[in-house]
């Protein structure tokens, strides 16, 4: 990358794009492919089970090797950086990392997602080592619903208990995201509302999509983002909001009686692939530059090999300028087969 486009970046200017001119801002980094959830539409148990082979640690990349590569993103444009997984905060040591990119010039924005599990443990230390905020995976109130939409794993009280720790920590806005399935937890949306409405956590509903090759998505299987807006609508009026910025997910509502705000994020009924400024990075090293992606392009072995920041920069920007993904304004368009996809737990939700 020529030194003009990195000081062209550094003052504000668009500087990498793709081949739909769409620039390049976030970089969402995968720490663990493991997770302590097996959520039908992700990690269903059939298919992970005790004996399931995931990543050795020395596959993973190192938190040195994640912070140079982030480092590098940053060049190219990146100023906001997820921590995602699989589950995160399986991760030992997670926080250390995050003292890492939290240092790097020029992020302004530092957030992770989690099931919200092992939250409550870990809020503190993580506001300390220098993270913003976090959203938190929560699909039902409803204890047989929750037990079910993560395969029984894990407790409810735990992740309402690890949402309040994260508001104590200051860990905030937070944002709790919800995939509806039609026929499995679209009617408990109303009551999930009423527990957030008033607290500053901000509900975002997320129309089930085909993300991966396991979850046995049909497109009668997704509620429009209309179809609750409708019906929440009919509880509680809300209006729609302005976005933040220029490639936020979230369309934006906020109730009129001023109680908070809530999103809908319609990957399948309303694509936003023509703002998407994302890249991922999956745990052991490889970049992704759509989350219906077929294959990353490795990093791992570059960087093991001895090679220098300025051929690794080269790499992710021929990577970014070379893409063209818009996989969900052509869903509808394609065979309904399933085809290659990586799979939501390695790349990162």
């Amino acid at each position: 990358m020529s030194e003009s486009i990195i000081n062209f970046v550094d003052k504000g200017g668009p500087g990498l794009t793709d081949r739909l001119h769409r620039p390049l801002h976030d970089l969402r980094i995968s720490v663990m492919d493991r997770c302590n959830f097996r959520c039908p539409y992700c990690m269903p148990e059939d298919k992970f089970h005790k004996e399931f082979q995931f990543m050795r640690s020395s596959e993973r990349l190192a938190f040195d090797e994640i912070v140079r590569v982030a480092q590098v993103f940053r060049k190219l444009g990146v100023r906001k950086l997820r921590v995602t997984g699989g589950e995160p905060l399986l991760r030992q040591n997670l926080p250390d990392l995050i003292g890492d990119l939290n240092r790097i010039d020029g992020i302004d924005d530092l957030a992770l997602t989690t099931n919200g599990i092992l939250l409550g443990a870990h809020a503190a230390a993580l506001k300390a080592a220098g993270m913003d905020r976090v959203t938190v995976s929560l699909d039902s109130l409803d204890d047989d619903i929750f037990a079910q939409m993560s395969g029984n794993r894990g407790s409810k009280a735990r992740v309402l208990e690890g949402i309040q720790e994260a508001i104590n920590a200051g860990l905030t806005p937070i944002k709790v995201n919800t995939v509806v399935k039609r026929g499995v937890n679209e009617h408990t949306v109303l009551d999930l509302l009423d527990y957030f409405r008033g607290t500053g956590v901000i509900v975002r509903f997320i129309e089930f999509m085909d993300v991966g090759t396991i979850n046995h998505w049909r497109y009668s299987d997704t509620v429009p983002a209309k179809e609750l807006a409708e019906m929440i609508d009919a509880r509680w009026p809300i209006e729609a909001r302005d976005r933040n910025y220029h490639g936020e997910v979230a369309n934006r509502y906020a109730f009129r009686d001023g109680a908070g705000e809530i999103g809908f994020i319609q990957s399948v009924t309303r694509p936003f692939c023509g703002d998407c400024t994302r890249a991922r990075l999956s745990s052991d090293g490889k970049i992704f530059t759509c989350l219906f992606a077929d294959h990353g392009t490795d990093l791992r072995e570059p960087l093991r090999s001895g090679v220098s920041d300025d051929e690794l920069l080269a790499i992710v920007q021929n990577v970014w300028r070379n893409r063209e993904d818009r996989y969900s304004e052509l869903r509808r368009a394609k065979s309904t087969a399933p085809g290659d996809k990586v799979e939501m737990y390695y790349i990162g939700g």
